[in-house]
């Protein structure tokens, strides 16, 4: 569809030239999403455009359009050649679905779903009904990791169940729901037991055996109360840090529920609950039918990094479980479940549509990496503000919402073209064996960093006593960019306690994205090179380390 700039005036739009020939759809365009507003909007003859919005709220940002170029205070028009219908599909309950519009999940194959590659997407949960006829053909291998019989993955929570009807159900069957992951093959691992508490060792041997069984995405729908302020709350664990490092490691990207706070000590509750809370885990929020943010959702600044419907929803659920009178139509389903499942809420909703849109990324670019898919999906979500429905959302990433909702049609959009860098040296986030250990007297290294996913990258160095390293810096343009040297033995890097700060030996003091420094080594050992972005923003840096040549006078 062509695009023509408008120039904004007192009370109206104006067509430039001969355009208003033709039928337009105005809108405001949203990254890669535009919302017509047609309905409030009147092309008169001469192509003069007057609308019930005020013009502000018109006024976004454009293109340059060859003879117009960019005009400060525009939007523009779509020429309308023809309105394409998006895919509905045939599964009875997917009317009820409300997500799957709200998602744009089919949006961008209005003419049928294609056949894609499998993606492989483990869900460590609560177990599967393995039986159920939504999942014919679509679990490629089942683990448990409680209780005597590693084959026993039956279900009977439900939410395991749940989860996977969101991600593999089939689509387009004329039964049941549509699951969001077209290609999708389950790696189930149960986790859950039957109190309904998980043990840590259990998650992270499951998320390790995911991996290794060939996951590329992880679905998490679980988690532990985090509490910076108070250590006997905050549930951190090294054992489920270093599983999902191994993932990241793996090419493989985890998902996770941000948490709900009525299992929190308060509700609202404004961190993101562990593993949400890691490095490089894409951490989900709720969104509600209208819009907005429920208030059981939990808040961060840092680590919710993107909302999807999580309020209202219905999957699958075990049939041993919706076999009870009274009499329910929908056998398998959760709206024959008990009061805790039927239009179920939470994060643990949310998660999964995320999950699906990963393993459709996957799917049409096998080659991604785990941050590539996770910056795709957040740099296409539909930014959540009052006008969209949620009054505490602000423009802009925000602590409710992240970087807004889901838009599966605009990510795939987004991976047509050409995808964010890699990174292949994560996941080096902190000093110690998590380091990545660098070889050789000079080395350019050319990585990436994202103050919300990836704030810190750490390489670790050897160096002689009396050799010199010069450092130097190239950050992501437009942020402050941060080096330091840490001497050997440095557990990390992070804390201002004095006995972290004590094994900072030196740093680069300018503001702006470039830094250096030089520094010779007082004794030898593995030092801890740090690149820290400490201002909002992503992109990709130059480090270059040159070290002295021995001896050293």
């Amino acid at each position: 569809m062509r695009r023509v700039v408008l120039l904004a005036t007192l009370g109206a739009l104006v067509l430039p030239g001969t355009a208003a020939a033709a039928r337009y759809a105005v809108g405001i365009e949203q990254g890669a999403c535009f919302r017509a507003v047609a309905d409030r909007v009147r092309v008169a003859t001469g192509g003069q455009v007057s609308s019930l919005y005020p013009l502000r709220a018109l006024v976004v940002r454009a293109p340059s359009v060859a003879g117009v170029g960019r005009v400060r205070g525009v939007t523009y028009v779509e020429r309308l050649r023809s309105r394409r219908l998006a895919f509905v599909p045939n599964d009875p309950l997917a009317t009820k679905q409300w997500w799957l519009t709200a998602d744009h999940a089919f949006d961008f194959w209005p003419n049928g779903l294609p056949t894609l590659a499998p993606v492989s997407v483990g869900v460590i949960d609560s177990g599967i009904d393995a039986g159920h006829p939504e999942f014919q053909g679509r679990i490629a291998a089942m683990q448990s990791f409680i209780g005597d019989d590693p084959t026993d993955v039956t279900d009977e929570e439900g939410h395991g169940t749940f989860v996977a009807g969101e991600i593999a159900a089939a689509t387009d069957n004329g039964q049941g729901i549509a699951g969001m992951g077209l290609s999708a093959q389950l790696v189930v691992a149960k986790v859950v037991r039957s109190d309904g508490s998980i043990s840590l060792d259990a998650e992270a041997r499951a998320i390790r055996w995911a991996v290794d069984e060939g996951a590329r995405v992880i679905n998490l729908s679980i988690g532990g109360v985090r509490d910076p302020l108070d250590s006997r709350v905050d549930s951190y664990s090294p054992l489920e840090q270093a599983a999902v490092d191994y993932a990241e490691d793996h090419g493989v990207l985890v998902v996770a529920a941000v948490g709900n706070g009525d299992q929190a000590p308060s509700m609202p509750w404004n961190y993101a609950s562990y593993p949400a809370a890691l490095p490089h885990v894409l951490g989900v929020s709720a969104l509600s039918p209208d819009g907005s943010i429920p208030a059981f959702s939990n808040r961060d600044a840092f680590f919710n990094d993107i909302a999807a419907p999580g309020d209202q929803m219905i999957s699958t659920f075990p049939r041993t479980l919706t076999d009870h009178p009274p009499p329910c139509a929908d056998q398998g389903y959760s709206t024959c479940a008990g009061p805790d499942y039927r239009d179920a809420e939470g994060t643990s909703f949310a998660a999964p549509q995320v999950s699906a849109a990963a393993a459709l990324l996957l799917a049409v670019r096998p080659g991604l990496a785990p941050e590539q898919v996770s910056a795709v999906l957040e740099r296409s979500a539909a930014d959540l503000t009052p006008a969209t429905g949620c009054p505490r959302c602000t423009p802009g990433r925000d602590g409710l919402s992240g970087f807004g909702r889901l838009d599966v049609s605009a990510a795939l959009a987004a991976v047509a073209g050409t995808p964010p860098a890699a990174d292949r040296y994560e996941t080096n986030d902190d000093a110690g064996t998590r380091a990545y250990i660098l070889y050789g007297r000079v080395r350019n290294v050319v990585a990436t960093l994202d103050f919300w996913d990836d704030q810190i990258d750490v390489y670790r160095i050897k160096l002689q006593a009396g050799q010199r390293l010069w450092a130097s810096l190239r950050g992501p343009a437009g942020t402050d960019t941060n080096l330091a040297l840490w001497r050997p033995g440095t557990a990390r890097v992070e804390g201002l306690s004095p006995q972290v700060q004590a094994n900072r030996v030196t740093q680069s003091v300018r503001a702006g994205p470039n830094e250096s420094f030089s520094y010779r080594a007082v004794r030898g050992g593995w030092y801890f090179v740090e690149v820290k972005l400490g201002t909002p923003g992503s992109g990709g840096y130059a480090l270059r380390l040159v070290k002295s040549p021995l001896p050293v006078g």
